[in-house]
């Protein structure tokens, strides 16, 4: 039974393809086919990545797996590019269109990770027709490496609320896979704001790190003043980029704020100050004009006295007159109770 459990094991590892053979959790890449023309495909099939991971798949010239790509993505089909996503066991498979590189072969199919923790792994492609020259020379001397996934250090302070330009540092581990001491290094740290391209900056480290030494290294990052939404930072030595690290930058919301303030306060201002001229224009001894509203009233007919001075009449009422006495005008009647003196 052992016997039988090892001979199946032993095929099992036979019939696992080359590229896929890794450790787990290690990236990985297979092609359909290792020769295609151009304007054919080949179906690129990976394992071992990230779970829900974006790629970037390329075929990239002057290049093979143990070296990678030393030109960077300038050496690659760029146009031709597709971009794919892990599932949730961190595998994928892709049609790729065969494009020539703009620089001669050997050729690979490069895989690498657009967001998040950098990761990359290739696959060797011949493309037929296209040219094939030999490897150029690798430098020695030192190589630096990324020995640690890299980090931002720092945070916002009350002026960068106010649209100070964001600044952090750039931290990680950097170790010499070379032959030779790696001192003063001038690296370069991009900043890439959302799908556009990185923008380039020289940072130059003070220090040396000696072959198969290590060192922690700090770098200034900057971004424009105002600057906020999604942001990804690079590290490049010699063409190559070592880390990348997103970095999500708030708004500043102090700027807003400002802006509020001064479309309410600059119409008061001025108001104000339109006031003042008008007041200051006016001459010194007009008085202010009011509005005057006309008097209602009832007015009073004059009599004249013997005086000659004329008197107000005695109000009456609207509905008889002096001579119209209402006692003058009643019917004449008998007393029903006559006098004594009468009847004597």
């Amino acid at each position: 039974m052992r016997a039988r459990a090892l001979v199946l094991a032993l095929v099992a590892a036979l019939l696992v393809p080359a590229g896929l053979a890794r450790a787990d959790g290690e990236p990985a890449v297979r092609l359909s086919k290792a020769q295609a023309g151009t304007g054919g495909s080949v179906t690129v099939h990976g394992s071992g990545w990230r779970p829900r991971a974006l790629l970037m798949i390329l075929i990239c010239g002057q290049s093979v797996p143990s070296r990678g790509v030393p030109g960077g993505t300038n050496s690659c089909a760029n146009a031709d590019g597709r971009a794919v996503t892990t599932d949730a066991d961190g595998r994928f498979r892709r049609e790729l269109p065969v494009a020539e590189p703009p620089v001669p072969c050997p050729c690979v199919v490069h895989v690498a990770t657009a967001t998040g923790a950098r990761a990359e792994a290739d696959a060797v492609l011949q493309v037929a027709g296209h040219a094939v020259e030999p490897l150029p020379a690798q430098p020695g001397g030192a190589r630096p490496a990324a020995l640690t996934d890299a980090r931002l250090d720092g945070s916002d302070g009350l002026l960068t609320w106010f649209g100070a330009p964001p600044t952090r540092t750039l931290v990680l581990t950097v170790g010499n896979v070379g032959t030779s001491a790696l001192r003063d290094p001038v690296f370069q740290v991009g900043t890439a704001h959302g799908v556009f391209a990185p923008r380039w900056e020289e940072r130059q480290w003070r220090g040396a790190i000696p072959p198969g030494g290590r060192a922690r290294v700090e770098l200034p990052v900057e971004l424009p003043a105002g600057a906020h939404g999604d942001y990804t930072v690079s590290l490049r030595y010699g063409g190559r980029v070592m880390a990348e690290q997103p970095w999500a930058v708030g708004r500043p919301w102090g700027v807003t704020l400002f802006w509020i303030l001064v479309c309410l306060v600059v119409p008061a201002a001025v108001f104000r100050a339109g006031m003042a001229l008008v007041d200051h224009l006016r001459p010194r001894g007009a008085a202010p004009r009011r509005l005057r509203l006309p008097a209602v009233g009832l007015r009073l007919p004059r009599t004249r006295t013997p005086g000659g001075r004329g008197s107000p009449a005695p109000p009456t009422l609207p509905w008889f007159t002096p001579d119209a006495d209402p006692g003058a005008l009643s019917a004449p009647h008998d007393d029903p109770f006559p006098s004594r003196e009468a009847g004597t």
